[in-house]
């Protein structure tokens, strides 16, 4: 046995190349001390840690077979590639995971030459796997492309979709699936690691293709059969039928833990000549850290923790979240109306949902990662007389467009769409910002569409939603908690279209559509102190608009500002079609829309992000101020008084 090395292994890494001339033998002491400094960063950051806990062995591992980046490592979603980021030049920055100018908590092009694909939303990497290949193959540069796809996102049809497809074009494609919760296969041994090195191997592959050559001489009504008996005998032993079917050469299930299972078995892929193989790694997420290995959810996002106890450091706070409120609303409605049913994608937890189900077990539909058939399936229980809540992330909601039109608007099925994490969302940065939920369901007729300015709105919504049966209706809300409002026990049920007038002035108009009426009533309180007393309106929907409402506000004052957590397209758009639809901005009405700039933001703080925006008090204020015709200096002057 070889001698541990005295020296940390890790602190000799800056990259991938440092590991590959490392003795074989000291990957193991490497891949713990990788697994204790992702503990500790996560620890100081927050993020998710049980992802990548699970692919510690596999991440070193496909680092010292393959020449990376020459060869492409594509990890799917980015939740398992903490440990990658540290092996590839990032350790000295891995501190500042999910902060304001600081690594992503994903897969980035432009943060490292070893992120050769940006990820974020499930399921996309054996697509862009593909592309890759046969680009490489189309400019005669040869690399090997490895897909690293978890089991959970195996239920999205996308992964099947580009798996058919490299299947057929028989392209030179590596894909290695992380069954990282036992879900398609039990923990593996020595003969299930000796069977998969054997059949990787090229003795093996080699007296296939020869037993091919010889098939091909037989009569052609054998070839069927014979294969077929090949295909059998080597499934009989190793599984993998389904993926044999797609037109993938299957090798597995082996120990995703085991080095000496992992290396030579890899080692043997790499060289293969055919393609495309799938490689079945089982691993176990939180591997390594006992907390995370016994949290039902094994720690999959944390917030900052305590190493030593595992536990999490949370605000405490007195509000409830727009979630739970949204979910033990949920439940009550349906413990009056048994038609409600609840339906996620691969979310109990997140959209609260959670909660649901222990009420209501038989009433809410977890579909995997497959918003798609989340949105088809609400319709069809819609179509049958039930109250389906579709209750979705506004950024995954993105994925099943097609079928909100197609499914839902056009055949005018009453389902509702619970939006969470509309607007900013913080840490997880660009790709799961909630900034356009309201512009691309905006240009879709018929639907109904609300947002929550706090709490007690939110309640009234979820009300609202579960009695409008004529047709699909949709609210949003936020990532975080509620404000400190009089939270109402039952909702009630909102009249359709109709906003109200939250604070009576003069001059300034400031119609609110969502959480940024909290921000605009603190800015009108700043405005007070220079003499100016604007009226604030919360606009509740965006379809149908409350022309009424509007017509009157503009009516009676000189300047409307709208104010919204979402993107051009939004709200604002909307109201200034009416407005100039309608002649209403052919006088002395000066019309400002405030929304969140046309451009993707990367992840900070969620204040941070809006300031940014403008969409915070003070760059409320100074747009109102501009507005006015107020000069810069008067501008400056003014500002410094009431910031």
């Amino acid at each position: 046995m070889a001698n541990k090395p005295s020296t940390p292994l890790l602190n000799t890494v800056n990259s991938p190349n440092d590991l590959r001339a490392m003795p074989r033998e000291n990957l193991r002491q490497l891949s713990d001390e990788l697994r204790a400094e992702m503990i500790d960063a996560v620890s100081v950051t927050g993020g998710h840690l049980g992802a990548g806990l699970g692919v510690v062995e596999l991440t070193v591992a496909l680092h010292a077979v393959f020449d990376t980046p020459q060869d492409r490592i594509i990890w799917d979603v980015g939740h398992q590639a903490y440990p990658h980021k540290i092996l590839t030049g990032r350790r000295d920055r891995i501190r500042t995971l999910r902060q304001k100018d600081g690594l992503s908590g994903f897969t980035r092009r432009t943060e490292s030459q070893y992120d050769p694909f940006g990820a974020g939303h499930s399921s996309t990497s054996i697509s862009a796997g593909l592309g890759m290949a046969v680009a490489s193959q189309l400019m005669d540069k040869p690399r090997n492309v490895i897909a690293v796809i978890g089991d959970g996102a195996m239920s999205a049809g996308m992964a099947y979709e580009a798996m058919n497809n490299a299947g057929a074009m028989d392209a030179r494609l590596i894909v290695v699936l992380n069954d990282n919760d036992m879900s398609i296969a039990p923990p593996t041994g020595a003969m299930s690691a000796y069977l998969a090195r054997l059949v990787s191997g090229p003795i093996y592959r080699n007296a296939r293709e020869a037993a091919k050559s010889l098939v091909s001489k037989l009569p052609q009504f054998l070839h069927e059969p014979a294969r077929r008996t090949e295909e059998f005998a080597r499934s009989f032993f190793t599984g993998g039928t389904l993926f044999e079917e797609l037109g993938f050469y299957y090798v597995g299930p082996i120990d995703g833990h085991n080095l000496d299972h992992l290396l030579p078995i890899l080692d043997n892929v790499r060289d293969a000549a055919e393609g495309p193989i799938l490689v079945h790694v089982v691993t176990k997420k939180g591997k390594g850290y006992g907390p995370a290995e016994d949290s039902d959810d094994k720690y999959h996002g944390v917030s900052k923790f305590n190493v030593i106890t595992g536990a999490q450091t949370k605000t405490p706070s007195n509000v409830p979240s727009y979630t739970t409120v949204f979910a033990e609303t949920l439940i009550q409605e349906a413990n009056d109306d048994p038609r409600v049913v609840a339906v996620t994608a691969a979310m109990p937890s997140g959209t609260g949902l959670d909660k649901f189900a222990e009420v209501h077990p038989s009433r809410i539909f977890d579909v995997g990662i497959a918003e798609q058939h989340a949105v088809t399936f609400a319709a069809g229980l819609a179509s049958e007389g039930m109250r389906p809540f579709c209750a979705i992330y506004s950024t995954f909601l993105q994925r099943a467009y097609d079928q909100v039109v197609h499914d839902v608007a056009i055949q005018h099925l009453p389902v509702r769409f619970a939006i969470d994490r509309a607007g900013y969302v913080g840490a997880d940065g660009p790709t799961h910002a909630g900034n356009y939920d309201s512009a691309y369901l905006g240009a879709i007729p018929g639907i109904v569409q609300m947002a929550a300015a706090d709490g007690a709105e939110l309640r009234h919504m979820v009300t609202t939603a579960t009695h409008y049966d004529n047709g699909p209706i949709a609210f949003r809300y936020p990532r975080g908690d509620g404000m400190g409002v009089d939270m109402p026990v039952r909702g009630q049920i909102l009249p359709i279209g109709r906003g109200r007038i939250v604070r009576q002035g003069a001059t300034i108009a400031i119609l609110s559509y969502g959480t940024r009426l909290a921000e605009i009533l603190a800015a009108a309180d700043k405005l007070a102190a220079l003499g100016l007393n604007p009226t604030i309106a919360d606009a509740r929907f965006m379809k149908p608009l409350d022309e009424e409402l509007i017509v009157n506000l503009v009516s009676m004052h000189d300047v409307l500002l709208t104010a919204e957590e979402g993107s051009i397209g939004g709200f604002g758009s909307h109201v200034a079609t009416f407005l100039a639809s309608n002649g209403l901005l052919d006088g002395k009405l000066r019309f400002r829309p405030l929304m969140i700039p046309d451009r993707f933001v990367e992840h900070a703080s969620p204040a941070d992000m809006y300031a940014d925006a403008g969409l915070d008090r003070a760059g409320i204020v100074a747009t109102a101020l501009a507005t006015l015709g107020y000069d810069e200096a008067a501008m400056v002057a003014a500002l410094g008084k009431v910031r």
